[in-house]
């Protein structure tokens, strides 16, 4: 479903990203963890068409992204991108001026030229879903993050995503909201949701991803399954970076 290759990725003479590559299959949920400054949330918008990069290419489906993309002239092939893989920030990102409703409904109605009363249809089992039924006319300033976050999610799901890229979804909760939040990915995950997730929660990692990579200087350093990434890890990065959340 994402194929990426060799991705580079460099700001002025800074190397972000050092030739990463990653296959994600359908139902698949790759979870990246690792040191902060290791490019992990840069990856993610590069596959998404958020940030260009120096090298290597991203196929999502048919859709081939590469150093030479342009914003302006591969407008469209964008688009189709980033309607096959969902985006959810660390911040949320909702319209501040939009109801919840509203902002789950811009996209499709924009984008997929839905008709409004389908896109609300949509919206409305969605919002049940993520446990935001009688949060409709609320506006995000109203809403705790964690119910935001809870919009995000609906957001991103309305647009029947192939894929969906986590960026730290609970960095900005506390810890009973992050928990909320990472219940709702993992019964996601249960429904054969494929998704790319970069967290600080370990116990997601490793009890709901099939994959776990771990970043560390622009290098994917160490990946496997949970249980070998984190029973039995084999490169000095991962067993610091281990050993330092065990004690946080």
């Amino acid at each position: 479903m994402i194929a990426v290759r060799g991705l580079v990725k460099r700001h002025g003479a800074n190397e972000v990203l050092k030739g990463i590559s990653m296959d994600v299959r359908k139902g698949d949920v790759h979870s990246i963890i690792g040191p902060s400054g290791g490019g992990k949330s840069t990856f993610l918008r590069c596959i998404n068409g958020l940030e260009p990069f120096q090298g290597g290419e991203v196929r999502v489906g048919d859709h081939v992204l590469t150093p030479a993309t342009n914003p302006r002239s591969d407008a469209r092939l964008l688009e189709s991108v980033r309607r096959q893989v969902g985006f959810v920030f660390q911040q949320f990102n909702l319209f501040p001026h939009l109801t919840v409703l509203q902002n789950v409904i811009e996209a499709p109605t924009q984008v997929l030229k839905l008709k409004r009363e389908e896109a609300v249809e949509r919206a409305q089992e969605l919002l049940a879903r993520v446990g935001l039924a009688g949060k409709q006319g609320a506006y995000p300033r109203n809403l705790s993050g964690g119910q935001q976050q809870r919009v995000a999610i609906a957001r991103a799901l309305v647009m029947e995503p192939d894929a969906i890229l986590f960026d730290e979804p609970t960095s900005a909760l506390d810890p009973v909201m992050a928990g909320e939040i990472l219940s709702l990915m993992a019964d996601l995950a249960r429904d054969g949701q494929t998704m790319i997730v970069v967290t600080h929660s370990m116990g997601f990692a490793r009890n709901v991803a099939n994959q776990v990579h771990v970043f560390a200087d622009g290098y994917d350093v160490e990946n496997g399954p949970p249980a070998r990434v984190f029973e039995d890890p084999q490169h000095p990065t991962t067993r610091s970076f281990l050993a330092q959340t065990a004690k946080d």
